[in-house]
C-alpha cells in the first residue's frame, strides 16, 4: 500500500464514522392500524419509542394489539434499512463493500 491509498482508506474509514453516527440519530417512524401503534428505531434499528392510542388497549382484543405492535416494529425496522443503506450507498459511491448492506 502507498501513501496515497492509506489516506484514502483513513478518509473513508473517518466517513463512515460519521455516517455511524449519523444512523444512531436518525429516526423512522413505522404505524399499524392506521396510526393506532406506532414505533420509532434509530438508524441502527434500535426501537426508540412505542405509543399506543387508547382505543388499541380492548382486554378482549389482546391478540389483535401484538399483531399490531409487531407490524408496526417491522415497518419501522424495514424503513430503517432501506435509509442506511441509501445512506451507505450514496458513501461508497455505489461500491460493493463486504459486511455492509
Amino acid at each position: 500500500m502507498n501513501l496515497q491509498q492509506i489516506n484514502q482508506a483513513r478518509q473513508l474509514k473517518a466517513k463512515f464514522d460519521q455516517a455511524q453516527k449519523e444512523l444512531k440519530r436518525m429516526q423512522v417512524e413505522g404505524e399499524a392500524g392506521e396510526g393506532v401503534v406506532k414505533v420509532v428505531v434509530n438508524g441502527e434499528q434500535r426501537i426508540v419509542s412505542v405509543s399506543i392510542a387508547p382505543e388499541a388497549t380492548n382486554p378482549k382484543n389482546v391478540k389483535q394489539l401484538e399483531q399490531l405492535i409487531l407490524k408496526a416494529v417491522n415497518d419501522a425496522q424495514e424503513k430503517a434499512q432501506k435509509a442506511a443503506a441509501q445512506q451507505l450507498k450514496e458513501l461508497t459511491g455505489g461500491l460493493k463493500i463486504p459486511g455492509l448492506f
